[in-house]
């Protein structure tokens, strides 16, 4: 009787009765896995549908500068949230660098490439700084870095007197464009987005942060040295934010103390877009770097479409709302 039922249900299954079941499942983790690239596109096909002026070189080039700086300091971000951690500070740290760099060539007469080491050190130094009281002051991530984007704020007014200041000729030109055409700040991003990938799937760091992230106290059982580790990812976040407030600095020609002022905000939303879970162990490079395109290629449409800047950050806060609950599904999905 039991071969009986066996032969009479193999061809049903052959037949493709099993196949509709299975079909939704499929269909659902595959829009979950590949949502905020899908989301990427269709967002694309309706701003070109509505605006014609969308598709033109220049404004996809436009598109492609709005999103450098936003994506240079998500990669940093990234690495902080894959380990279930957060940084709220990197627009104030990208802020001091570039003060740091301004002050140091232009104030203090120094050679450029000196100047821009000090302010990529800087950057490191307030990560650490950050990565030391979550690591061994037990602070919560949250009040640590909160803390350094009051103090990365305020030295950058201090530093500059509350006034900008002119930046150095030759780092100006990390704001131009090569050939009259491609802009420099998206190969910036580029290149940081390599490195991040790098970091993220090839090296005992990048490993290190996804196994935190998972479960914190596995990873310290299995012989990572979880304190000294939190120190590499916060210093690593400072460092991106360095990178991403010269290449602001030098779009602007100027260092401003005020400069990337709220951009933490959009660096953890075009994580979290990319599909990477604040509950940690997950993110990629890549998916940040889509997520920071949504949101450049967001504005720039609505822009393109005359829609007040205030109904723009209610349309930025429901893509970063459906971008959550996208995460929230694939994580349930997965178990």
């Amino acid at each position: 009787m039991s071969a009986e039922v066996k032969t009479a249900a193999a061809p049903e299954a052959a037949g493709g009765a099993v196949a509709p079941d299975g079909f939704g499942p499929w269909f659902s983790r595959a829009v979950l896995r590949n949502g905020p690239l899908g989301g990427l596109v269709a967002l694309v096909v309706v701003m070109a549908v509505l605006s014609r002026d969308f598709l033109n070189g220049q404004n996809l080039l436009n598109v492609g500068v709005q999103a450098s700086v936003t994506a240079i300091l998500a990669f940093g971000v990234t690495f902080v949230i894959v380990s279930a951690g957060i940084d709220l500070s990197v627009g104030s740290v990208a802020a001091l660098s570039a003060a740091v760099v301004a002050w140091a060539a232009t104030g203090e007469g120094l050679p450029v490439w000196i100047a821009v080491l000090l302010g990529l050190a800087v950057g490191v130094a307030a990560g650490l700084v950050s990565g030391a009281l979550v690591a061994y002051g037990r602070l919560p991530a949250f009040i640590a870095t909160l803390a350094m984007l009051s103090v990365g704020r305020g030295l950058a007014l201090v530093i500059s007197g509350g006034s900008p200041i002119p930046f150095p000729g030759a780092v100006n030109a990390l704001g131009d464009t090569l050939g009259g055409w491609l802009p420099v700040p998206v190969l910036v991003m580029i290149a940081m987005g390599l490195i991040a990938a790098l970091i993220l799937a090839r090296t005992y760091s990048g490993r290190a942060m996804f196994a935190i992230g998972g479960n914190e106290e596995a990873a310290r059982l299995s012989g990572i040295n979880v304190k000294r580790r939190k120190l590499v990812i916060y210093a690593l976040s400072g460092l991106f934010a360095a990178v991403a407030g010269i290449v602001l600095a030098a779009r602007l020609t100027s260092s401003q103390p005020q400069a990337a002022s709220g951009y933490e905000l959009d660096a953890i939303a075009a994580v979290v877009i990319g599909g990477a879970s604040l509950s940690g162990g997950s993110g990629k490079a890549s998916g940040t770097l889509i997520g920071a395109l949504i949101l450049a290629v967001l504005r720039n449409g609505l822009n393109l479409l005359s829609v007040s800047a205030f109904w723009q950050q209610v349309a930025t806060g429901l893509v970063i709302a459906l971008a959550v609950l996208l995460d929230t599904l694939r994580r349930r999905s997965a178990r």
